[in-house]
């Protein structure tokens, strides 16, 4: 059951009156209020009488807070009754003997402040009336607190929406989307559901079920029947294992003696997380049985947040049943542990010895601890207590400059400005804010474990703070031991498996969807994803669409096979380019190498074997410098060879054009007009590739689309038109010198080049005009083998049909070598 309690805190006197500091210690200047209607659930509440009590006699110890100023306090219980809550409001403001309204006559100095729960929406509107400074540990209201609602009231728990998003994000984090509510059918349980579902709904947290309940469904009869058959198909919903409770603690006791009522008839045991409504504690009946032990075993609450004060557990073990702690000790003590402190009750109990402790009760009775409210009302004593002493210090020090000391009267309005924001360190060093009128504090998130011995456990797992920040232990928590799965799962439907999303059911709440597999190139790495994602460029989706790959890098590499085979080819042909070259220097003046304008062979050779060599730039991972080269050297190479052909075909053409004395194309035959062939149409495309690189020269590229799977570096040929440029004019020369050599193929002449000429030219126009389909149809690091294969062919074809008919004469026909006869065949 939920207590009341209301704390009022109020100075005393200064040093020049201190004789009165002794007398009000007695007598007491503050006073606390505890409404609760059993002794047995006062038990838990008297433990924020003794949080006042302990700061109250820590800061009139303190030297150095409220020096020469004692602060003392008046205890009320109002029991749950009205006319008893305003007869005590008529007593605090007016008078002791007589509630005259606008009188004061028996108490010395007024009330400072009060500490309660009020729940009583008239006693705060009349304590406002008054200016009095109020702090309430009760359950926020968003509608009396601020400037316009309640201007005095401030508040020393967290406010209610903190409550909601605590509770969401422990959802969020057990990944709990099916959940059930019970509420009270009343005013605070309404208010719960409209600020609450809300904030469910924008979090995708879906209410399987809502049942309300009222105070007087718990009658024995046709109404607890009918409860009985409402609840019960809820509370037997599978898919339905975390619950959350609104209510005071008699709906929770009939929560409780529901379901054990149930199991007993049934035999069907009902294993909930049940999420408990803020500082809640077991219920004990006479007996010492806790109500609901094995039901809500492993619940979780959420309990203001508390810290650990060091001087209040040796407080408690001294306290003593002596008349200076006042009549509310003497019940409570004679309750607690079974024995009088009157001669009336001899027959009844052993008298008390007064060496009881209060550590030897069971935690169901007594917390030696301090816990969340009462923590809460000892910052509001220290924060009354500090803004007290600002407010003593700034006026003093006025006094004291006109040079005379007065006894100071301070109002409680005159405190109000200066608790709306408050900084402080309390009696433990622990550092307390208050902001806006409100105590800037989270929650602690607190797991219920309970024992067969009837006894429980505590155990703080998780805090929430005021900035939403949630942590959580989760292996520090001990569910109900009626799951079979840890933690349990509380989901409309099995969660979406890797590499699948969810697919909302129209008609049908969203945490009953459906999954799809995920699009193609997309993934989820997530159970129950909301949307697959796309891979980022440089990865791509496993084969279960369920995480992302970093793509493979691939290029032409020395190292695989193809990148071996090419290399191979390639040194191989110039090796065998080169021992040409070596057969034609050692027949240099033989006749055969004589009548073909050895100078011109011998810069073809060259060309030839640097053509091999340049493929080799394609080979490996490409750079800015190798894709520059590579196509350059190509290029211009390629550009050289065709021009020492078509410079060879055009002599031997001339030659047969001046076989009559005296013409004049007779000065065309020597080595200027080779030469000038070869260099003029080399220049050409020199000054192509010139403009290529001026303008947009190739560079090193990463393509990570046309692949799947992998990173492609490759050159981009950077102008593509410049590109098709360079092959266009090595198109041109070749076709020039296939047409000029095929017309003079038939020359007769022991040594014509004209129709071998042919066969090359014919060979690398088909390998390059093969070229431009193939090269524009592959993909990746097969674009490199389609130029690689392109470069080989064409170049072994000028290599075999130019020279493998003369290195056959050279070597092996070194008789057809001769001089001799060649002027016989001309014969």
């Amino acid at each position: 059951m939920a207590g009341r309690a209301y704390l009022l805190v109020r100075d005393i006197a200064t040093a020049a009156y201190e004789r009165y500091r002794k007398e009000e210690i007695t007598t007491g200047t503050a006073f606390c209020v505890i409404n609760l209607k059993r002794l047995s659930i006062k038990m838990k509440k008297y433990q924020h009488v003794f949080s006042l009590i302990f700061a109250v006699h820590e800061i009139n110890k303190n030297p150095n807070l409220l020096p020469n100023v004692t602060l003392g306090f008046h205890i009320y219980d109002n029991s749950f009754n009205s006319r008893t809550t305003h007869e005590v409001i008529l007593d605090l403001l007016f008078t002791q003997q007589k509630n005259a309204l606008n009188y004061r006559c028996a108490r010395k100095g007024g009330i400072l402040a009060i500490i309660g729960e009020f729940t009583d929406k008239s006693m705060i509107e009349i304590f406002n009336i008054y200016k009095i400074p109020q702090f309430t540990y009760g359950t926020h209201k968003t509608l009396l607190s601020g400037k316009t609602g309640a201007p005095s009231l401030h508040w020393i728990s967290p406010r209610e929406a903190t409550h909601h998003m605590g509770i969401v994000q422990l959802l969020q984090h057990f990944r709990w989307t099916w959940i059930g509510l019970i509420v009270s059918n009343d005013d605070a349980g309404e208010s719960f559901l409209q600020n609450f579902i809300p904030i469910l709904a924008q979090h995708s947290i879906c209410v399987a079920f809502l049942h309300k309940d009222t105070v007087k469904s718990y009658d024995i009869g046709d109404k607890f029947i009918d409860n009985f058959l409402k609840l019960t198909p809820a509370l037997l919903l599978t898919k339905v294992n975390v619950i959350i409770l609104k209510g005071e603690s008699r709906l929770i006791n009939f929560i409780a003696s529901h379901i054990i009522f149930f199991e007993f008839v049934t035999k069907i045991y009902i294993g909930k997380v049940w999420v408990m409504p803020p500082q809640w504690y077991f219920s004990v009946t006479s007996s010492g049985i806790l109500i609901g032990a094995q039901p809500f075993q492993g619940a979780l609450s959420f309990s203001i947040s508390t810290n650990v004060v060091p001087g209040f557990r040796n407080f408690l073990q001294t306290l003593k049943p002596d008349e200076s702690l006042m009549h509310f000790l003497c019940l409570f003590w004679q309750y607690a542990f079974k024995c009088h402190l009157s001669e009336e009750y001899d027959k009844l109990f052993e008298k008390c010895t007064g060496n009881e402790k209060l550590e030897n009760l069971p935690r169901i009775m007594f917390e030696m601890h301090m816990t969340g409210q009462s923590y809460a009302i000892y910052n509001a004593v220290y924060a009354v207590a500090h803004t007290l002493h600002a407010e003593y210090f700034s006026r003093q020090r006025t006094m004291l400059n006109r040079g005379k000391f007065e006894h100071l009267h301070i109002h409680p309005w005159q405190l109000q400005f200066s608790l709306e924001n408050i900084h402080f360190n309390n009696g433990a060093q622990h550092e307390v804010l208050f902001e806006n009128g409100e105590l800037s504090v989270g929650y602690d998130i607190v797991n219920w474990v309970t024992f067969p011995n009837q006894s429980y456990l505590k155990v703080q797992v998780g805090k929430f703070a005021p900035s939403h920040e949630f942590i959580i232990q989760e292996d520090n928590i001990v569910w109900n031991n009626r799951f079979q799965q840890m933690p349990p799962c509380s989901k409309c439907v099995e969660s979406c498996h890797l590499g699948h999303s969810q697919i909302i059911q129209e008609g049908k709440p969203v945490c009953c969807y459906d999954c799809a597999p995920c699009p193609e190139n997309m993934i989820s790495n997530e159970t129950d994803a909301v949307l697959c994602v796309k891979c980022p460029e440089d990865q791509y989706p496993s084969r279960y669409q369920d995480q992302c790959i970093p793509k493979a890098i691939t290029f032409l590499s020395y190292h695989e096979p193809l990148g071996i085979l090419l290399l191979s080819l390639a040194l191989s042909f110039a090796v065998i380019t080169c021992l040409v070259m070596q057969i034609f220097l050692k027949n240099w003046n033989t006749p055969i190498v004589k009548a073909n304008n050895r100078h011109l062979t011998c810069i073809l050779l060259v060309t030839i074997l640097l053509c091999y060599l340049s493929s080799l730039f394609f080979i490996g991972k490409p750079g800015k410098d190798t894709c520059l080269v590579r196509q350059m050297a190509f290029g211009i190479l390629f550009s050289v060879s065709i021009s020492c052909v078509l410079a060879k075909t055009v002599i031997v053409v001339l030659a047969f054009m001046v076989t009559k004395p005296g013409n004049w194309l007779r000065t065309f035959l020597g080595k200027d007009v080779a030469n000038t062939i070869v260099l003029s149409c080399s220049l050409i495309q020199v000054g192509i590739c010139i403009a290529w690189v001026s303008t947009s020269p190739p560079a090193s590229h990463v393509d990570m689309h046309s692949q799947y799977g992998q990173i492609i570096v490759e050159c981009d040929e950077g102008s593509v038109t410049m590109f098709y440029c360079v092959l266009g004019y090595m198109g041109f020369l070749a076709t020039i010198s296939f047409m000029v050599a095929f017309q003079a193929r038939k020359l007769p002449d022991t040594f014509n080049e004209a129709k071998f000429i042919t066969f090359s030219m014919l060979v690398f126009c088909s390998v390059w005009i093969s070229f431009l389909p193939a090269y524009l149809s592959t993909k990746g690091k097969h674009i490199v083998t389609v130029e690689i294969f392109a470069i080989l062919a064409s170049n072994t074809g000028l290599l075999a049909c130019i020279f493998s008919p003369k290195c056959y004469i050279l070597v092996l026909k070194t008789d057809l070598n001769s001089r001799k006869l060649m002027i016989q065949k001309k014969s």
